[in-house]
């Protein structure tokens, strides 16, 4: 007895879909038993279908008519269940519980695919910090009980927990969530860190600038929060006509009693007005085609975006992971001359980064390998120096890869290549080597577009679809992309914030617009509230809106 009531308190601390679907099963299994007269219990199966799917029906119908006289399906819906019961038809009232709580547990799972995004972006979130008190000893508070002005220590691989200024320390800063940038960036003292970026390499101390709800990864919560729209308007066509279809159902029900004397013949009336089939094949059909989306490589959040997508005249994309791949790869690998060539430099650089954790000397050493098949260069005193490259040992040699800050620090002067400045302004990241302290060349990486992007661009064109470039990349990197797939209007350095204004400024213009990202710092302007039908029946709204389309591409 007592494992079944630890049975029984687990199923009930069950939430949401997943208890749903439970009582659901089990309630068509009901009505199927029903249907085939089976009847293992001493009253008809059809009234497990009935408790399970029904009650919850009649109860949100009285509440809604009882707090607000909000008359929707379910009002319809309640009549009907409790007329077939009155008259004994069990099945009847079975049946349709079961296929209206089946359509509203399909639009459920469609909006918690909506609503997804949010938890990622909560999961991000720094939970705790370490402080550094006025005598120099660390704690760790939840980050809530951060003060601005507070020192805090950042380890490698923590999160930064909240808004503030390098007071100490150099590291390089993964900002993909805030920008969707696919390198690192690397910070020294009195540079900006944003709460939600991650610190790759070395330690650094911070002083707290922006804490709490101010911080930027809760500003991106926020935004997401307060941009999602929730339901799709189309579930809920059956709701906006409520009103009229309980007013013709009953009437008809009346007049048909009055003029047969046949209750039956009033039930069947309300039954058949169930609007099961709309209630029900609605989200069938938006689940049945976000399916088929899905199997194409798109996750789509609402499914009357589907419907809005051909009045689309903008077309937004993010760069890193939509346009590109973003991973960098190595674009060109140039030595200032003697003693080595272009490929003995690169495989220098190649052997020095083996050991390298930094996206840019695995890069360096992945491109290395997939190209040439020899093995690398063993490598002793490897040392990796945060926010500026490594410097290691090979055969003798003295080889140190990294920026022009590692190279300086080393008293190497020299001066930037024309071949790399050229480079740098197509938006490439440069790596500068030195051997034996003498500057040896550079290697260029880049991030580099899908293939499929090019036709993609030309085939919206074709469409008159306009398409824009909105990246947190900086603004050579962002038009060397926009060159070479003809995107004419760019807008670079954007933050979550950003992104989100340019689509209200599309809107405001009177442009439907289409965002196309696959970033979390994509979020807030890929939930951005969605197109009011000018037809909608909203007090909220006096005017037409242009839609927005979001559509969320995996990698």
């Amino acid at each position: 007895m007592k494992k079944w009531m630890e049975k029984l308190e687990h199923f009930l601390e069950l939430g949401g879909i997943r208890k749903d679907s439970i009582l659901l099963i089990i309630s068509g299994i009901a009505v199927i038993g029903s249907l085939l007269q089976w009847n293992p219990l001493p009253f008809d199966l059809a009234w497990i279908a009935i408790v399970l799917c029904g009650i919850p029906i009649i109860l949100e119908a009285v509440i809604g008519l009882v707090t607000a006289f909000d008359i929707k399906a379910d009002v319809l819906v309640s009549l009907a269940l409790i007329a077939s019961v009155c008259i004994g038809e069990t099945f009847a009232a079975g049946e349709v519980a079961f296929i209206m709580q089946l359509g509203a547990l399909l639009e459920d799972i469609t909006v918690a695919r909506a609503r997804a995004g949010i938890e990622k972006l909560i999961h991000l979130t720094p939970q705790t910090a370490r402080v550094i008190g006025t005598d120099g000893r660390e704690s760790v508070v939840p980050v809530d009980q951060v003060q601005i002005g507070d020192l805090l220590r950042v380890l490698p691989g923590e999160g930064v927990p909240v808004d503030g200024i390098i007071q100490s320390g150099e590291t390089s800063i993964n900002q993909a969530v805030m920008t969707g940038e696919s390198m690192p960036v690397d910070k020294t003292v009195g540079d900006e860190v944003s709460s939600g970026t991650v610190n790759q390499f070395g330690a650094f101390e911070m002083k707290a600038t922006k804490v709490g709800e101010d911080s930027s990864i809760q500003r991106m919560i926020r935004l997401v929060q307060s941009a999602d729209a929730g339901k799709a308007k189309i579930v809920g066509i059956a709701d906006r006509w409520a009103t009229w279809i309980v007013v013709i159902a009953l009437s008809a029900a009346a007049l048909t009693w009055l003029f047969t004397g046949e209750i039956i013949r009033a039930v069947t009336i309300l039954v058949v007005f169930c609007p099961c089939a709309l209630v029900l094949a609605t989200p069938t059909a938006i689940m049945a085609a976000i399916g088929n989306a899905t199997h194409h490589g798109f996750l789509v959040r609402e499914g009357d975006a589907l419907e809005r997508l051909s009045a689309v005249k903008v077309t937004a994309f993010d760069k890193t992971g939509t346009l590109t791949y973003g991973a960098p790869v190595v674009v060109a690998a140039v030595s200032s001359g003697e003693p080595y060539s272009d490929e003995e430099l690169y495989r220098l650089a190649a052997s020095a980064e083996q050991l390298s954790e930094h996206p840019l000397g695995k890069a360096i050493t992945a491109c290395y390998r997939k190209r040439h098949t020899e093995p690398l260069d063993t490598v002793s005193d490897f040392q990796m120096i945060p926010g500026r490259g490594v410097s290691v040992e090979l055969s003798g040699k003295k080889v140190a890869a990294g920026n022009v800050q590692l190279l300086q620090s080393l008293g190497i002067s020299f001066a930037i290549p024309q071949a790399a400045e050229d480079h740098l302004r197509q938006g490439c990241t440069v790596t500068y080597l030195a051997v034996d302290g003498r500057f040896a060349g550079f290697l260029a990486l880049s991030d580099t577009l899908r293939e499929e992007s090019a036709d993609m661009i030309k085939a919206l064109s074709s469409l008159s679809v306009q398409p824009v470039l909105l990246t947190g990349d900086h603004e050579n990197a962002a038009h060397a992309i926009a060159s070479q797939l003809a995107i004419a209007e760019v807008r670079a350095n954007c933050l979550p914030e950003d992104k989100l204004g340019y689509i209200d400024e599309f809107e405001r213009c009177g442009k439907p617009v289409c965002m196309m990202g696959d970033g979390i710092n994509d979020a807030p302007a890929l939930k951005k509230p969605r197109w009011e039908s000018p037809w909608a029946e909203s007090a909220a709204t006096s005017r037409w809106k242009p839609p927005t389309l979001r559509w969320w591409t995996t990698r």
